[in-house]
């Protein structure tokens, strides 16, 4: 397939412009000049503290000679219209189009291939790269999408794994000592191969989604991708190892990663709100740098931001909301709050008997392993809003009996709270009504409610200012 028969629906620089065109409200476009160093950054976070998730579109980064789109990924409406529907339908939505792959399909060119670089042509430095925290060791690269094949049975993979320059040719990485990519890194070693791999820095917002799902071993995330598209997912083969990569990306660093090789990596600001040292402390040595002729730098904002953690909670959450209503069609909604990073979630209930609260929440924190807290609510709940979720703790739990605990079971290994063999204890909270509950919600009218909006917007506009 040539060039020019490449599906433009797969461009992330035209997501970026046809969104700009039809939600200019939710893009905030920077043409000050913004520092490199913490500048987008402090941007995000400054939103966030206005209760903001826009879109940020920085023209002029001080260093890097590209444009920076970052916080793609904060808003859960933004993430409901990359897949057409609304944000009630996220969950339902990305679920069955990720349940429903369509493999990759190989083209002969693409604009990934306009600029390739290799031998002594490969500079790490000439990448864009963002330092994000003031705490983090050195800038790093937080999209970067790994892309690797099993040596056995040529299925692919793709993860996000953070990276910074070790030197000219080679970056330290960290694999997730639990993950697809660690795994397979074993067989290679078991082999006393190196493993080729690709790392994709740019890409459509839903093949960054797709490189999130929580999928098994023997699934490739590239058709995940093209079943989130609804059609294959473009590649091209990478010029050394053949790894098919979208043929949109605006960055790819193709080359190896040797098993036996280490180098330090770390602090890096976390999504719990902490630098973490912990880290696989692996590198990836670069023998072909691939770019775009004019690539823009999609970041992920690191920490504990409603990006980074969008970006994992919502295939997450699409999992578990499926998960729990096909065993208990009670559930009635699913949601992990970014105020608990990956360890709460909120769970809505119709409760129809004694226990069936209880019950769900076992469930959730056994098929989760980074759930720490569950707190279960009636369905008329709004697990979006934090403040009515402790409303409903503070009225309707007793902890003589509405909770239960379980010790020493796996947990995530950012967590900073957890023991030194990586173990977790987990809890869960009724914070339901009960059979037994005695109480009327108060209510307001809605001709009451309608008349105070009518005489706020009067005010508000400025007809009695004073």
């Amino acid at each position: 397939m040539t060039y020019e028969a490449l599906a433009p629906q797969q461009d992330s620089h035209a997501f970026v412009d046809r969104y700009r065109a039809e939600h200019p409200e939710d893009v905030l476009v920077i043409d000050d000049v913004v520092a490199a160093d913490q500048g987008v950054t402090g941007l995000i976070y400054e939103l966030a503290a206005r209760g903001r998730e826009d879109m940020l579109l920085c023209r002029k980064v001080n260093g890097i000679e590209v444009p920076v789109v970052s916080n793609m990924f904060a808003s859960r409406t933004r993430i409901a219209r990359m897949l057409g529907t609304r944000p009630e339908q996220l969950h339902e939505t990305f679920a069955a189009r990720a349940a429903a792959p369509v493999p990759p399909r190989y083209v002969d060119s693409g604009p990934i291939l306009e600029d390739v670089r290799s031998g002594a042509e490969v500079d790490l430095g000439s990448l864009p790269m963002l330092r994000h925290f003031a705490s983090d060791r050195a800038p790093y690269i937080t999209s970067g999408v790994i892309v690797a094949t099993d040596p056995d049975t040529g299925v692919g993979n793709m993860s996000y794994h953070r990276a910074m320059v070790h030197s000219p040719t080679e970056l330290a990485t960290s694999l997730h000592s639990r993950g697809d990519l660690w795994r397979m890194l074993a067989r290679y070693a078991e082999r006393g191969e190196p493993m080729p791999v690709a790392m994709v820095i740019g890409g459509h917002p839903l093949f960054m989604l797709a490189a999130s799902a929580r999928v098994g071993y023997d699934v490739d995330e590239r058709a995940v991708a093209g079943g989130l598209f609804g059609e294959p997912l473009d590649v091209v083969a990478t010029p050394a190892y053949g790894i098919g990569v979208p043929a949109w990306s605006d960055f790819v660093l193709e080359g190896v990663i040797d098993p036996a090789a280490h180098a330090q990596e770390g602090p890096f600001g976390e999504f719990s709100g902490y630098s973490s040292n912990r880290s696989t402390n692996n590198v990836l040595r670069v023998e072909t740098i691939l770019r775009r002729r004019q690539p823009m730098l999609f970041d992920v904002e690191g920490g504990n931001t409603a990006e980074h953690l969008n970006l994992a909670r919502v295939p997450r959450e699409s999992e578990m909301a499926e998960k729990l209503k096909a065993r208990f069609p009670d559930v009635t909604a699913v949601h992990y709050p970014t105020s608990g990073t990956h360890f709460h979630c909120y769970v809505a209930v119709r409760q129809s008997r004694p226990g069936q609260a209880r019950q769900i929440m076992l469930g959730l924190l056994g098929w989760d392993p980074y759930l720490k807290t569950v707190i279960a609510v009636d369905s008329d709940i709004d697990l979006t809003d934090d403040a009515a979720v402790l409303w409903a703790l503070a009225t309707h739990f007793q902890p003589h009996r509405d909770i239960l605990t379980v010790d020493g079971l796996p947990g995530s290994p950012l967590d900073p709270s957890s023991t030194s063999d990586g173990t977790t204890s987990r809890m869960g909270l009724d914070a339901t009504r009960g059979p037994e509950f005695e109480g009327r919600r108060i209510e307001i009218s809605d001709d009451a409610m309608s008349r105070a909006r009518t005489l706020l917007t009067t005010l508000t506009t400025g007809a009695n200012h004073g």
